[in-house]
Parts: C-alpha cells; structure tokens; sequence
C-alpha cells in the first residue's frame, strides 16, 4: 500500500454483534476539492501490527453492544483506541520519524483496529523496540489508568495502603505493581469464583500484600482482616454493587473511593454514616477527560516511564495474543460471553 493510491485505508466495522465487515474508503470525490500530494506530505502510513480488544474500548464505539461512554464516534465507524504498528511510508514533510520506527497513537485515539492508519505526524509517538509489542500496543489506557489514580487524588507514603476490587483487570494488576514500587500496600477484593485460589497466588506474585473474595468479606468488621497492614486511606472501585461497599467498609476515617468503571451495571450505594461519621469521599476518574487538558507531554512522558517498568521486569499483566483471522472469538472473550480469560490483543 502506498501514499498515493486512491484509498486511505482497510477497516473494520461491527455489523451487530457477531460479524466484521471490511470496507473500502475512497478518496476519489474529495481529489478534486483538495491537493493530496500537498496533503501526504505532512502524513504517516502505519501498518498496525497489534491492537487490543478491551470491554472498555468496544463501550467507546459501538453503544448498541454496551456503550455508556458520553464520547462516541459516528456509527459507521473504526473502532479501536490503542494500538501498535511501524512506520511503512512518510510524506516528505515529516521529520521525527524514519521507516521502521514503532509507534503509538498518543494520546491514544479512535480508528486503531484497521490494518493500515494515514495520520498526521503529530499522531505518532516514537517508542522504544525493546518492549514486547503486545504491551506497547496496551500500554496507553489501562497502565495510565493506574498511575494517574495513584498519584492524583491522595497523597500516600511509603507504608500506607490502597483497597481495590477488580483487582483481576488490567488496571488492578497494574495497580498493584506500581503500588508496590512506591513501598504501597494493597488489599484486593476479587469476584468468588472457580480457582480463585490460583488467581490469588497469581496476585500476590504481583506483589499484591492480601486477596480476598466478595464472599470472605462477609463479615461484620473487614479491618479485623488487616492484621499488620495499615487501614487504606485510598479505594479503587471498577465494579459498582456490593463490590464498591466492600472497598468502602475497609476505608479509614477521612478516605477516599475513586470510581473508573462499573461492570456490574449495578449502582453504588453508600450509607449515611459512612459520609457523617466517616467523612468518606467519592470521586471519579476518566482517562480520556485527563487527556483532554493538554496533557500530551505528560501522557507521552508517562508512556515512556511505564514503557522502561516494562522493560525492566517490573510491569506485567496478563494478555492473549489471538490471529487476526480468529477475531470473531477474541470479540467473544472482550465481551465475557466465554467465562474469564486474559486480555484479548489481536496480531497480524
């Protein structure tokens, strides 16, 4: 594929629920309004090399399969906001990159599940190729995710502790690893299920401090269960329903629960004492929103820093690369039809 032919790019489209159509998008009727040897100059050819299916970026742009998100593209549309690819052909205005460079949508944006992307060059973040690519394709939303929330909202020392549920997902695990390098407990709520004392093992190998499940919590005093470690003056909920309340019994006087997702579809519900005797917070967090503040520096700046815990052995999560052509049961397993298994990152 070159800058010149009469077509910008491959891409996928949901077609309800269970099929991908491929579709062509023709720059013929806009030739004649517009100069495009004028406009490639300034743009990027990307062959996409890996992008993720996350429960979250289908809520991004397909509302009528779960979509709750206030920003959404116009259905028909790409899909997809993170992903990973290297650079194939450059207009002969760009100068930060050179073909064969990796690089990243940054701030991650929409359009990524496609097998080639023309963008402009500011589009493009230079990574390095000593990472695997299936991190650098999911390194944008879930690890950012975690950092932000760790660093924004309270100010904790080397000691304190965090409580979480979903501590399973991409950014719980992360969340208990950079707690973790900054000398920060956490205390992790998981779902009951069918080997969960495996999926507690596997946490803890993290360098999660506890794991419990929703049922073992059911007790009347929580904080009985700390034994050394300090009440957490800071809770993590991406669950909603009983799974939130749990996160709030384990809060010490003056804490705060801050809200990133709500899988349960189940609202939060919080006891009048909790606000009058406890003088608990709630808020809220939304990546994308963070972004939108002109926080491109310090998006790509953490990028790279998340990028080097990677490369460094000090940053892992779980993912499941899946064939391009196996797509179909990988969108399956994004939207949990299949019981539970790794994030789903599609290859080409």
């Amino acid at each position: 594929m070159r800058c010149s032919e009469n077509y910008v790019s491959i891409y996928l489209k949901l077609k309800g629920l269970a099929t991908m159509q491929m579709l062509l998008l023709n720059l013929s009727d806009l030739a004649a309004k517009i100069d495009v040897k004028s406009l490639f100059r300034l743009l990027v050819l990307i062959p996409v090399a890996r992008f993720p299916f996350w429960f979250s970026s289908l809520t991004h742009f397909a509302p009528f399969v779960i979509g709750v998100y206030p920003v959404r593209p116009q259905i028909p549309a790409i899909g997809g906001y993170e992903g990973v690819g290297e650079v194939h052909a450059l207009g002969s205005a760009v100068n930060s990159l050179s073909v064969g460079d990796w690089v990243i949508p940054s701030p991650p944006s929409f359009g990524t599940w496609q097998t080639y992307i023309v963008k402009e060059e500011s589009v493009w973040h230079k990574i390095n190729k000593n990472v695997p690519m299936e991190y650098a394709a999911t390194i944008t939303v879930n690890p950012l995710t975690a950092l932000r929330m760790l660093e924004d909202f309270v100010k904790l020392n080397s000691g304190e502790s965090i409580v979480q549920n979903g501590a399973t997902s991409i950014v719980g695990q992360c969340i208990i690893q950079l707690a973790r390098i900054q000398g920060i407990c956490s205390i992790n709520i998981i779902r009951d299920r069918a080997g969960s004392e495996e999926v507690k093992e596997k946490l803890k190998r993290l360098g999660a401090d506890e794991v419990y499940t929703e049922s073992q919590l059911e007790v009347k005093n929580v904080k009985s269960l700390l034994g050394d470690l300090p009440e957490p003056l800071l809770g993590f909920n991406c669950v909603g329903g009983n799974a939130a309340s749990l996160v709030l019994k384990f809060l010490r006087q003056g804490g705060t629960m801050v809200t990133y997702g709500g899988m349960s579809k189940k609202p939060i519900t919080v006891p009048t004492s909790s606000f009058i005797f406890k003088d608990l917070s709630l808020r809220g967090f939304w990546l994308q929103k963070w972004m939108s503040s002109d926080k491109a520096k310090d998006c790509r700046a953490m990028i790279d820093y998340v990028l080097s815990l990677v490369q460094s052995g000090k940053l892992k999560y779980e993912m499941e690369l899946v064939p391009f052509d196996h797509f179909n049961v990988a969108l399956d397993k994004a939207l949990g039809k299949l019981v539970s298994h790794p994030k789903q990152v599609i290859k080409f």
